[in-house]
């Protein structure tokens, strides 16, 4: 499938920004979900293939328009699957057989979102679609618009301790960029915030001590 392809799937011309692709794919989501279409199997089928054509995309439009690299169509590659590595271990002066390790590592392809049973096909996409631009907006400092995002995905998913992690993680992001910037109190605001939107992750916690303390060393020194 390329990057034609999956415009057309969804209804969309071909360059659509990253918005008009959301949207369109969450109006064929509604029409189509198999929940919605009990027993059509054609429904089910065109669904599959809708989403399919969602994630490729989102893979290669960003908020800012699509990416050169992608702009041609995909070729099939295949999968990104670390080899095993192997250790020969012999003793010296032994007759028994040398020792074979073996040492798999885990591909580094590997999803950081956690398969809900309780989300909705639907939710969960919107959860990894909103995953993946939170980390485009971080990657380019563009914190107000991070922040904007993730709370209004706290909004939806209320009670998800992966999403209250995420916006935790922003708020003390944000703190950090501020602290740089000299911008003590708001960078004071967004630390505690970070502390209270998140209080039982010691890693967290951890990591904000070390910016209060980078915070006040920079005060003390320009007293």
């Amino acid at each position: 499938m390329n990057t034609a392809d999956c415009y057309r799937l969804l209804g969309l011309r071909t360059g659509a920004s990253y918005e008009e692709v959301k949207a369109s794919y969450r109006r064929l989501a509604r029409q189509l979900h198999p929940d919605v279409n009990p027993g059509n199997q054609q429904a089910k089928e065109q669904f599959i293939r809708v989403s399919e054509a969602y994630r490729f995309l989102l893979s290669v439009v960003s908020p800012l328009g699509i990416s050169d690299a992608v702009a041609q169509p995909a070729q099939s590659q295949p999968p990104d699957v670390a080899k095993p590595k192997v250790t020969i271990t012999r003793k010296e002066n032994s007759s028994e057989k040398p020792k074979v390790t073996v040492i798999r590592k885990e591909s580094s392809k590997a999803s950081p979102i956690k398969s809900d049973p309780n989300l909705s096909f639907v939710d969960q996409q919107l959860k990894q679609a909103s995953y993946e631009q939170l980390q485009q907006l971080l990657r380019e400092k563009r914190f107000p618009r991070a922040i904007a995002l993730i709370e209004g995905l706290a909004q939806r998913f209320l009670s998800d301790p992966e999403i209250r992690q995420w916006q935790a993680i922003v708020y003390q992001s944000w703190g950090r960029q501020l602290i740089h910037e000299k911008q003590f109190e708001k960078a004071r605001l967004y630390l505690k915030k970070a502390l209270r939107t998140d209080p039982h992750n010691r890693s967290l916690w951890s990591e904000v001590e070390r910016d209060f303390h980078r915070l006040e060393q920079m005060i003390y020194q320009r007293k």
